[in-house]
């Protein structure tokens, strides 16, 4: 087979889910995000065993996304819209039962329009300034809002990856100011909330990336492996060199082997000359420019030519490749590739 195994641990994603449940306190409820198709390894799957697990609100970018998830795990569980209500949502969210995250007056009144009586919540800008009502709109229609009784009121932390940033705590006050004596279930943590501690809980917590085993959680259990076929090997003489640019040139005899995975498939150019694969615990470098559909590996020290080397798995997580890459592992994770074969471990997905 000339496409890589992207495997998929279930029950360590449940035990991630669980690990932040407990940290989130007795007394809060987890709720779980799984936008962007459960950070690409399926929303469907991912929410079901999250729904097994005890999980009863989830958390998508758009309405479409809320679909999938109402399809994957029926009805019962509250599932909130990140964007909102946005134009053309209303027989979706309707239909299926969706919670639009209310952002603007804009939205309040279209929701209410539009779905009187129907289920909403309402997010705030509590200084990130992306999504949500800004203090002095919230103030306009609070009144109106809070007495049509949304299920939450939320805001997004900017820092929370970064315990010590000052920002966090300008955050906390601003929404605390914005929502004392509500009445109405809160929530400001995602992972990285979550873990700065019980100030930053409230009555609901999201974790997003932790369940998927990325920082900021650095307890968390590896969800993903990823292993890539060689296709073909060859030797190279001292002053050859390999791929597009000869961006990498042999100092002494070695041995490459030609791997099936490229850009396409999510591995991104920047980790050209950067990155490792792995072949049973022994480290080998990625040499020359990674192309749409091909890596190269050294693999001169290893005692036999491998059928296959790991890019993620225990010796390397997503973090690590994603650092090589200068970015985080939310983009590494997201783009993994439709071409793998996908297996999946463990939970209701077996």
């Amino acid at each position: 087979m000339a496409t890589g195994t992207l495997t998929i641990d279930l029950d360590a994603l449940r035990r991630n889910w669980q690990a932040l449940d407990r940290a989130s306190g007795a007394d809060v409820e987890t709720a779980a995000v799984v936008k962007a198709d459960g950070y690409g390894l399926d929303a469907g799957r991912v929410a079901r065993v999250l729904a097994e697990a005890g999980a009863r609100r989830f958390f998508v970018a758009m309405a479409e996304e809320g679909a999938a998830v109402r399809q994957a795990i029926g009805p019962g569980p509250e599932i909130s819209v990140f964007s909102g209500h946005m134009p053309g949502d209303a027989d979706m969210i309707g239909d299926l039962d969706l919670v639009p995250m209310l952002n603007s007056v804009e939205q309040l009144t279209r929701h209410f329009e539009a779905l009187p009586g129907h289920a909403f919540g309402i997010q705030l800008d509590s200084g990130m300034n992306r999504l949500g009502m800004e203090p002095a709109e919230w103030a306009a229609v609070s009144e109106i809002a809070l007495s049509a009784g949304p299920t939450l009121i939320m805001s997004h932390l900017a820092c929370a990856d970064e315990p010590d940033h000052g920002f966090n705590a300008q955050q906390l006050a601003a929404f605390k100011d914005m929502t004392a004596g509500t009445g109405v279930p809160r929530s400001l943590s995602a992972t990285g909330g979550i873990l700065l501690g019980e100030d930053y809980h409230f009555e609901v917590t999201r974790p997003g990336i932790g369940m998927y085993g990325g920082r900021p959680f650095q307890d968390a259990t590896p969800v993903v492996t990823l292993s890539l076929p060689v296709i073909q090997t060859r030797d190279l003489e001292p002053g050859e060199s390999v791929g597009y640019g000869c961006t990498w040139q042999a100092d002494s005899p070695c041995r490459i082997a030609t791997v099936a995975a490229g850009y396409a498939d999510g591995i991104h150019r920047a980790i050209s000359n950067k990155a490792m694969l792995y072949f049973e615990g022994t480290a080998c470098p990625l040499v020359g420019r990674v192309s749409m559909d091909l890596i190269t590996v050294d693999i001169t020290h290893l005692p036999t030519t491998p059928a296959s080397l790991d890019i993620l798995c225990a010796d390397q997580g997503v973090d690590i490749v994603a650092d090589a890459a200068g970015t985080i592992g939310y983009e590494l994770l997201t783009a993994l590739g439709a071409r793998y074969a996908r297996r999946y471990t463990g939970g209701m997905g077996a």
